[in-house]
């Protein structure tokens, strides 16, 4: 059903409506057209520009569509050209001419800017909820490694030895970020367009502030323009899903390189990992994969619209509709990727004896020495110099650190006496580390702790918002 027309001699060539047709796509936004639908109604009945026996009437057919839309009752046509268009047919086929009523100081430009946010809100804190889900399995396997030492890595050579709790943890602390965008985002995206109409607002008695209370928003949006024509809330929810698919690629990697033979540190479970097709003894860590691989199509969907919304002039442009798949296959990808990962992480076993013989190889306590010669009132760039020296008589000798004689000690520093063998063991090393978000076992606890109530914290928000929205991510 076509929602223009009067002043065209002819119906649009089936090229352009073609090019022009969204419902493939936009359909999906059927359950929050008709919630705002229902909003800009009661708008109208307030203002008396519907009576309340028409009101009654059309209030009662968008309950009904919203019942036969959620159980695929009621499907667009092939002539539908968007969303908004099929709704309107399937009002009009109910009540007749009357439900045209509707449309009165509405436009699709305010009606789908309206639609997108209320979506977008929906699936975002849905995500935001499944982000935490992986967050609390992250620190359950962080809290049961929390005694386990393994090396840490830099530049992905041995660096210092580290509680491999605290390595697992630092992934719940950069999912927790991500979480912490969406509530961000939430406060800029939470306003209603809806009354701004085409752009310019409506000489109707519309109720733009009672809309917005309605469907859960703050409050309208100030300018009538900028309701219409902003996507920054598109862009960022984009930029912050492709921010935590980038997380979840790091974290893939490393479970690739943790789960390989060389490492062997870490068993994936059989549900959670695939096999060859023509080496029989393959288990291939494809979950971790897969994610890696999809942060590239996040940060491809991020672009693509940032790329359509950088010429826009004034108002809307037909390029917005373009806002929809990316933001539509992003969400979709996430939401196949997180269910999987967040299952490798809980199930996947790791290798204590073979992190914890890792821990010191390396010359990894290196740092142990010159740190020992600055509490003995050396300047660093000395001690510096020395430990480095006694790594290089190591590397020469084929040795490691603890097999220098105290001889070769003194040769190279006289601070480096007979205790310095105190401090070159990988258990020493970590109980020292005990500065703030250090790794020393105290320290990465209260790490998890704190972490653990934010994340209590972070759901609770998102419950309380998710009622805002209740029965729309079904449908």
């Amino acid at each position: 059903m076509a929602l223009w027309g009067g002043r065209f001699s002819s119906t649009p060539a089936d090229a352009v409506f073609a090019l022009s047709r969204s419902i493939q796509f936009d359909w999906r936004l059927a359950p929050y057209d008709l919630r705002s639908s229902l909003a800009h109604l009661r708008g109208l009945e307030k203002g008396g520009l519907i009576s309340s026996v028409d009101g009654a009437a059309i209030r009662g057919a968008l309950k009904e569509l919203q019942s036969e839309v959620e159980s695929g009752n009621f499907l667009p046509h092939d002539g539908d050209e968007d969303v908004h268009s099929a709704l309107e047919r399937g009002l009009t086929e109910k009540l007749g001419a009357v439900g045209g009523a509707l449309r009165a100081g509405r436009s699709r430009n305010d009606q789908v800017a309206t639609d997108m946010r209320l979506f977008a809100i929906d699936h975002l804190l849905h995500l935001a909820g499944q982000v935490s889900a992986l967050q609390r399995v992250i620190l359950a396997k962080a809290t049961e490694y929390l005694d386990a030492p393994a090396p840490g890595f830099t530049h992905l050579q041995h660096a210092q030895p580290v509680l491999f709790g605290h390595e697992l943890a630092k992934h719940a602390h950069a999912l927790n970020r991500d979480v912490d965008r969406i509530r961000d985002w939430y406060l800029r995206t939470s306003f209603s367009p809806l009354g701004a109409g085409a752009l310019a607002g409506s000489s109707l008695a519309l109720d733009p502030e009672g809309s917005a209370t309605e469907l859960g928003f703050s409050a309208p949006i100030a300018n009538s323009i900028d309701a219409v024509s902003d996507r920054d809330f598109v862009a960022e929810a984009l930029f912050i899903l492709a921010m935590i698919g980038t997380h979840l690629s790091r974290m893939g990697e490393e479970w690739s390189l943790w789960a390989s033979t060389e490492f062997g540190w870490a068993k994936l479970a059989d549900a959670f990992a695939t096999g060859s097709s023509i080496m029989p003894q393959k288990k291939n860590p494809d979950i971790a994969e897969l994610a890696r691989g999809k942060a590239g199509r996040l940060i491809g969907n991020l672009t693509a619209v940032l790329a359509m919304l950088k010429g826009l002039p004034f108002a809307y442009n037909r390029d917005l509709q373009e806002d929809k798949e990316p933001l539509f296959d992003s969400i979709d990808t996430l939401n196949l990727v997180l269910p999987a990962f967040t299952g490798m992480v809980a199930s996947t076993t790791f290798d204590r004896a073979a992190m914890a013989a890792a821990a010191s190889t390396g010359y990894s306590l290196a740092t142990e020495i010159a740190d020992f010669l600055v509490r003995g009132g050396i300047p660093f760039a000395q001690a510096h110099e020395a430990a480095g020296k006694c790594v290089y008589q190591c590397e020469a000798s084929g040795k490691e650190l603890h097999e220098l004689t105290d001889a070769q000690f003194a040769a190279i520093h006289p601070g480096l006496t007979a205790d310095v063998r105190k401090v070159l063991t990988v258990e020493g090393a970590l109980q020292s580390r005990t500065t703030f978000g250090g790794t020393a076992q105290i320290k990465v606890a209260d790490q998890i702790a704190t972490l653990e109530s934010r994340i209590l914290i972070n759901q609770e928000w998102i419950d309380d918002k998710s009622n805002l929205f209740s029965g729309m991510m079904g449908q």
